[in-house]
Parts: C-alpha cells; structure tokens; sequence
C-alpha cells in the first residue's frame, strides 16, 4: 500500500497496487524522493545534457472500502519539491532553481476479481492466488508552473490514467503485471505562449515480490512506456517515447501499525528525454479497520 512519489508520472514503479486491504483500513504515508539526471517529472521535454537534481516530500492518504463486496481503495498524493541544475535547450544552455508544489493525484481503485471485501478478522483464512483490479487516476495542474520557463515542478494542465492490474501469487513470491495510458489536455500556456499537446503514454509495468516470514518484502520492479508524441502550436515534434526502467523496493514493518519503504530506480534504455535515477524511503502509519 505504500504509495509511490507524485510527480513520476508514466514511469510509475508501484509494486502491491492491487493487493487485498482490509476494509475501513486508512493509511498515512510520508515520504521523501531524490531524483538526479534528466527530467522525472515529465522526460518529453526537449532538453539535452540534462543535470539536474530534485527533491521532493510527500504526504498521501488512502482508504480502503467496500465496493460491492470487492476490496476498492481510495488515495491521494500530495507533494512539493525544489528542483535546481543546469540542461541544454535546443542548444542553448540554461540553469534552473525553482522550490513549489507538485501536481497532486487522485485514484479510486477496485479488485474485480480474486480479493473480497474482507474485515482484519477475515484475512487470517484468506490466501491470494488471482487478483484482477482496475483503477483511474487523475492528476490536477495544481502545481508550481511558469509560462516562461521551459522546466517546471507542474505540468499546467490535467491528466487521466486508467490501468489494469493482474496479481498471482506462487508460494511466497508474487508475480504482477500492469497495464495503463495516460491521457492529457492541452496545455495552452506552454513556455513562450504556445499551446503543447500530447498524445497518449501507453506503459507497462512487471513485479517480482518475495514475502519473507513477518511481513517484509522484497520487490523487483520494471516498466516501459511509449508513445507521447507532443504537438505544439500543430506541429507535430519529433519526440515519441520508448523507455524502460528497473528498480528494486524494500518494505520493512517494525510493529502492527508502522512501516518502512525503502526504493531505486534508474532508466536502461531512452528513446527521448533525458535519463535519471531515483532514490526515495517512505514512512506508513496505519489505522482503523479493526486493528
């Protein structure tokens, strides 16, 4: 359930989403990203010999519940960031320092098939074996944006990401396969006055989760996604993605109602937009629910 940062858009690494929850269990994750390279929050935008560095606290909230006797959940991200580093636009060199907030995300997500609605008490009889879970998430242009400049912690504009999830259990390992696009409006106060569009981001994502004895887990975690193609003022740019990621995350819980997330990630193969690595640990607190 630990929720990963805002602001990586269609390189999500998010391994357990479709996990069975406890119905009336609320979660409260604060955490901290550090991203160094390229751009993580949006890798279409034409910079070269990127080096930049951002850093970025999050709070997030979710909420699990009923939906028709299936295991549904609810949550939110918020974040902020600074960002500084230097990059080179169409040839020319620039340097950015900018501190704000981040595009916040809202998703409802529901386990179709494979993870019923169960109370705390429920779950000592129930074992995974195939899960099926469906969600949309929406992200809202709510954070820092400057028309004038081409780098920004927000995007000026609203997206929609609906996805499907595919979880099978194996014994103590955990195979999941995700699938989503991300669909965006037009931002139409793009850097120097313009009006950018994109086209839909099609990625998946592949899980390897080992539970170990008491609780902690061990995922290994891989994605890829393309498409993307922006169009500015109707000019179609030469920029379509093709990227992959790697990553590993560790989740350690020290009692009933606390734990810890530790994670990495780094790009193996770039199409467009500049590389990056991300590191990130995460806190979560949980209540209700019957525990």
């Amino acid at each position: 359930m630990l929720l990963m940062a805002a602001g990586a858009r269609a390189q999500h690494l998010e391994p357990r989403a479709y996990a069975n929850t406890p119905v009336g269990m609320n979660f409260l994750i604060a955490g901290y990203t550090y991203s160094t390279g390229g751009l993580a929050t949006d890798p279409a935008v034409p910079l070269t010999n990127a080096k930049l560095d951002t850093h970025a606290p999050v709070v997030a909230y979710a909420h699990a519940f009923d939906a028709w006797g299936k295991s549904a959940k609810f949550d939110t991200v918020f974040g902020g960031g600074c960002l500084d580093g230097t990059a080179d636009a169409n040839g020319v060199p620039g340097q950015r320092d900018i501190c704000g907030l981040l595009d916040p995300t809202f998703r409802v997500s529901m386990n179709v098939y494979g993870a019923p609605a169960l109370q705390l008490k429920d779950f000592a009889s129930y074992k995974q074996d195939l899960i099926v879970g469906a969600s949309l998430q929406v992200q809202a242009p709510f954070g820092q944006y400057d028309p004038t400049k081409l780098v920004n912690l927000g995007s000026n504009r609203w997206s929609f990401r609906p996805e499907l999830g595919v979880s099978k259990a194996l014994g103590a390992l955990t195979v999941e396969a995700i699938f989503s696009a991300t669909f965006y409006t037009a931002n139409d106060d793009y850097f120097g006055g313009r009006t950018r569009e994109q086209d839909p981001v099609l990625a998946t994502q592949l899980h390897l989760i080992y539970q170990f004895p008491g609780g902690t887990w061990l995922a290994v975690n891989a994605n890829y996604y393309t498409g993307g193609r922006t169009t500015i003022d109707g000019v179609a740019q030469n920029d379509e993605l093709g990227n992959s990621r790697f990553g590993v995350t560790l989740a350690v819980p020290w009692d009933r109602k606390h734990s810890l997330k530790l994670f990495a990630n780094q790009g193996v193969s770039v199409r467009y937009g500049e590389d990056f690595k991300v590191f990130g640990v995460a806190w979560q607190y949980r209540w209700g629910g019957g525990l």
